[in-house]
């Protein structure tokens, strides 16, 4: 049996009110080793939510971004079943004051995701999705549907400084949409995809912790997306995955064909 969507949901709400919101613009950062940003947020939610699930649920074992490799890719390799972590996605948009955050947090049973929930404490949207349950916005159910947009007159939401050189030059130089946004927050851009806010959706390398909750609930909201190459976009490893997403069949279809001319 499954952990209770709703308790989960709880947790998360919780901690991100009480860590995460009170520190937004009052805090200073850090710049960690792979020159990411790190703040006194990140690690106060994230050392909150893993004692909540270890009390409440001590057999399943805990990954966090704050954790180091080897301990991350240990874990992976010897647990059937893993919480997966990021304590704050968008931690540069929070030290800088722009209000585009999350937490996320997805669970991991024998190498798929079951559970995933993303939540934006500051519009207070709690995205969530039980695998073969649905994706839900704050209760109610997320479907992805057509958009009437063709791929020359959507909104793509593209991360550039992540593509290859030769790809990200193309899209500045003869874009195939209509205009290019980037929210800086990977858990957020997989959940509004889910909402149908955008039409089209591209990074060139997730993280296991930007894109296991995301994969799940764009799935159960009925979305698109692949790899670059591809392939299905979730796989239980630290190596790094391209994103392409649609939640448009037809504009999925588009988008991809464009890609694959790039290569």
């Amino acid at each position: 049996m499954l952990p209770d969507r709703t308790i989960l949901e709880n947790i998360i709400r919780q901690v991100a009110n009480e860590e995460i919101l009170p520190r937004f613009n009052k805090i200073s950062y850090s710049i960690k080793a792979d020159g990411s940003l790190l703040t006194e947020a990140d690690l106060a939610a994230d050392q909150r939510i893993q004692q909540s699930l270890l009390e409440n649920y001590p057999e399943i074992s805990f990954l966090s971004e704050e954790m180091e490799l080897e301990q991350q890719e240990e874990l992976l390799q010897s647990a059937n079943q893993l919480w997966c972590l990021d304590p704050l996605d968008g931690t540069s948009n929070f030290a800088a004051g722009l209000p585009l955050f999350a937490t996320s947090l997805a669970l991991i049973k024998n190498g798929e995701v079951v559970i995933g929930i993303t939540y934006d404490p500051v519009r207070n949207e709690m995205f969530s999705a039980v695998k073969g349950q649905g994706a839900f916005l704050n209760g109610s159910r997320l479907t992805c549907k057509p958009s009437g947009f063709s791929l020359d007159k959507a909104v793509a939401i593209v991360d550039l400084k992540r593509l290859k050189p030769k790809l990200a030059q193309q899209l500045i130089t003869n874009a195939p949409y209509k205009s290019q946004r980037n929210l800086g927050a990977c858990v957020l851009e997989w959940a509004w995809m889910a909402a149908n806010r955008g039409h089209a959706y591209l990074h060139g390398g997730m993280k296991l912790w930007d894109l296991a909750a995301g994969t799940l609930i764009l799935s159960e909201a009925g979305g698109y997306a692949s790899t670059l190459e591809g392939e299905t976009v979730f796989r239980a490893s630290m190596t790094p995955r391209s994103v392409a997403i649609s939640p448009d069949k037809e504009l999925f279809s588009q988008w991809i064909a464009y890609l694959n001319l790039q290569k």
